[in-house]
């Protein structure tokens, strides 16, 4: 059938309501489209040429255009590679010309005709229930509603890859439906390098994305390996196939908020610290920007927060989408409406969210203005969401440049653009400063590197001195010493880890995830409900410590409103931040009912990689470390070689992450639960690692809620299985008698 029936085909599975017509519709999607798959690259024959779809957006064009000859060569050799060599001639100029037009060779010709998504998984051709899995996360991170460019393979900010181009996808896709369980499939940075024998207790799949030889993990230089082929950048879990749309920003924004208005309020006296309820932000406004991928959960989450979310974005396509999906109640396309809204909504005291199109620049600059002309401050708490580990290739957009011509400038005049986005920094910064000074605006990073890029622009963003280290100590550095590479600065807002989160990882709390793979929302309902009884149980726990008790209601509050908040977006897939104790739980309770039937299909256990013990990174997850190995990576590393050792049933380990090339190291894992004895072990043993790895490294970093989940922790094993190096703490009266000035 032609691409139109395609289309209509799915939108009937979503709006039906009778089970027997949406089997049979997705049987007619399965014969025609799915089962192609295993084929593997669709040679013969060829697919026609295919020009990108214009009602879809695209990543802005990248810097392989500007490779010099030599380099070109190899670029389209190294493509080339994956067909055969009576093609070659035919396919060559078509990928020296995509590398001249779009910086980057996605082979878009052979990008997929029928509708990707997340299909029942039943549906999926292959020999393994593991093989068939992974391609149903596959198709999700690439499904149009859910991926930000998808036909550039990119899920979201901004570059993050699933594959490097459509060739692989089609490798991958046909080792897995040819994977079993004696064999693992291997992929290096999206390529496929192949099926190797294994056995039942391995992992099904390895990913690395963007591993490399520290000296040359350089954000130029990255540039350069991704237009070659040889490289990419897989964000968290978009090389690793754990998205789950932008429901797992929502939460854990929802969190943020929540903790920070409590930290808020604390500080300024202005209510209870322990209040779960929407009404602790009742009144109050939260200014920020990116309404894209990942940041257009924001707006969702300020409005479930109870406060007034003014959340500016330059792209109207982007800013159409969330307003079309209802996370975005209103918008607004002038800064003197946005202000009158404002102060309705504060007034009113009723949680909300505003979508201004335009600058965020221009935001907190207008905010400046009325204070400075009315002494009325209008914002309580700030924060930032776009990609400013990528700032001057579509991440953050200069203040008085139209989205259209940033995008023609950030590749005809990319020096020019730089310095545009450099001023933009600076402006926006000082406007924050003006405010954090005059109103007490709680600002703080959202680990998106925006803190670092504004400091390497020249915004007055550091600290005034680091916290410990005398000026003259850093003068004792040489060169290959310097600060630079061995501390990273401090700056004068938090990350939102050192303010906020650090505290809830330390006690061993992160995104959980997981995903219903029968299709079916009434899977995921019952998930929910376990999921809502797991809490209430683990809740009422005698001599529960406070803080723990505070992070299961807030908890149990959101997994009783998910589904009223129409959360799912791809996949039947739910987040809630869980610690060691209720991750046990919840496997074993959807373990057990796939095996007494009472879900229709397998559950795919996941969490984002920013978490407990996934990743090391100096700017976010690893900011609240404070012995000096915030910079050091071991953790994330023994993370996924641990989760492989122990069942996982994929792993993965990437550079990179949403603070940048180079930035970060970061790892996930994927965890099929069949209803097997088998997979109920495999999920213990890795789940327990999972976030013991964790507790373990920032218990002997010194934070003391670490050590407090350490020990119940190794309670979970019984006879000293489990033992921990626990840290004896120096005084600082001691420490500091040594050296005296």
């Amino acid at each position: 059938g032609s691409d139109e029936e395609a289309g209509s085909d799915v939108e009937g599975l979503e709006d039906s309501e009778d089970g027997e017509e949406s089997e049979e519709a997705e049987s007619s999607v399965d014969d025609r489209h799915l089962s192609c798959l295993a084929d593997g690259l669709p040679l013969s024959p060829l697919p026609p040429p295919y020009e990108p779809d214009p009602s879809l957006p695209h990543a802005p064009v990248r810097r392989g255009n500007r490779l010099n000859r030599r380099d070109k060569r190899l670029a389209v050799r190294n493509a080339l590679r994956y067909f055969p060599a009576e093609l070659h001639s035919l396919l060559a100029g078509e990928f020296a010309a995509e590398l001249t037009k779009y910086g980057h060779i996605y082979m878009y010709r052979f990008k997929p005709r029928f509708p990707i998504r997340a299909y029942p998984v039943q549906l999926y051709p292959g020999k393994s229930l593991a093989g068939r899995v992974i391609m149903l996360m596959i198709c999700n991170n690439l499904d149009p509603a859910v991926a930000q460019f998808p036909e550039e393979l990119v899920t979201y900010g901004g570059n993050g890859q699933v594959f490097s181009n459509w060739a692989q996808f089609w490798v991958a896709m046909r080792y897995l439906a040819e994977l079993t369980e004696q064999s693992t499939l291997t992929l290096h940075s999206g390529h496929p390098m192949g099926l190797f024998p294994s056995g039942p207790e391995s992992p099904r799949m390895i990913v690395t994305n963007g591993m490399m030889v520290p000296n040359y993990s350089t954000a130029a230089g990255y540039e350069r390996l991704f237009a070659l082929g040889v490289t990419q950048y897989g964000q968290m879990t978009a090389g690793s196939f754990c998205y789950i749309g932008p429901q797992g920003i929502v939460h854990g924004t929802t969190l943020t908020l929540l903790n920070a208005g409590r930290r808020m309020l604390s500080t300024t006296g202005g209510g209870q610290a322990a209040n779960s309820d929407s009404s602790l932000l009742a009144g109050r406004v939260f200014v920020s920007s990116g309404l894209g991928g990942m940041s257009g959960a924001q707006a969702k989450a300020a409005a479930i927060c109870g406060c007034v979310g003014v959340i500016a974005e330059v792209s109207e396509e982007a800013l159409a989408k969330r307003h079309r999906q209802g996370w975005l109640d209103e918008r607004s396309d002038s800064l003197d409406d946005l202000i009158e809204r404002i102060k309705r909504h504060r007034a009113a005291g009723k949680g909300v969210s505003i979508g201004y199109r335009g600058n965020v620049v221009d935001v907190w600059e207008r905010l400046v203005e009325v204070h400075v002309t009315t002494g009325e401050c209008l914002v309580d708490l700030g924060s930032d969401q776009t990609s400013c580990h990528n700032p001057f290739l579509g991440g953050y957009y200069p203040v008085g440049v139209e989205y259209e011509e940033a995008r023609r400038m950030m590749d005809s005049q990319p020096d020019q653009f730089r310095l545009l986005v450099e001023a933009s920094l600076r402006r926006q910064i000082e406007a924050i400063n003006y405010l954090s000074e005059k109103c007490s605006v709680y600002f703080f990073d959202y680990g998106n590197a925006f803190l670092l890029q504004a400091s390497r622009a020249g915004a007055d963003v550091l600290a005034v001195k680091d916290v410990g280290v005398d000026d003259k100590d850093d003068e004792q550095l040489d060169e290959s010493e310097s600060s630079s590479s061995s501390r990273p600065p401090s700056f004068r807002y938090p990350s939102y880890v050192q303010d906020i989160m650090g505290d809830i990882f330390s006690l061993g709390f992160g995104p959980f995830r997981w995903v219903c793979a029968s299709g079916l929302a009434a899977d995921l309902k019952l998930t929910d409900r376990l999921a809502s009884e797991v809490l209430d149980s683990l809740a009422s726990e005698p001599s529960l410590p406070e803080c723990i008790a505070q992070q299961y209601l807030d908890n149990r509050r959101w997994i009783i409103e998910a589904d009223s908040h129409q959360l799912v977006v791809g996949s039947q897939a739910r987040i809630l931040y869980s610690d060691l104790s209720g991750r046990l739980a919840l496997a074993d309770a959807f373990n057990c009912a796939v095996s007494d039937g009472r879900l229709s299909g397998p559950v795919v256990l996941s969490r984002d990689h920013h978490d407990v013990s996934g990743t090391d990174s100096p700017f976010r997850e690893t900011s609240n470390v404070y012995d000096g190995s915030a910079v050091c990576a071991d953790m994330a590393v023994h993370n996924a070689l641990g989760d492989a050792c122990r069942g996982a049933t994929w792993v993965a380990l990437h550079n990179g992450g949403g603070t940048g090339w180079g930035q970060a190291v970061n790892g996930g894992f994927g965890l099929v639960l069949d209803g097997s004895q088998e997979a109920g072990e495999a999920a213990k043993r890795v789940l327990h690692w999972d976030v013991s790895n964790g507790i373990a490294r920032r218990c002997w970093s010194g934070h003391p809620l670490a050590r407090l989940a350490a020990g119940r922790a190794q309670a979970e094993w019984p006879d000293g299985q489990m033992q921990l190096t626990v840290p004896s703490v120096a005084s600082d009266q001691l420490i500091d008698a040594l050296f005296i000035d």
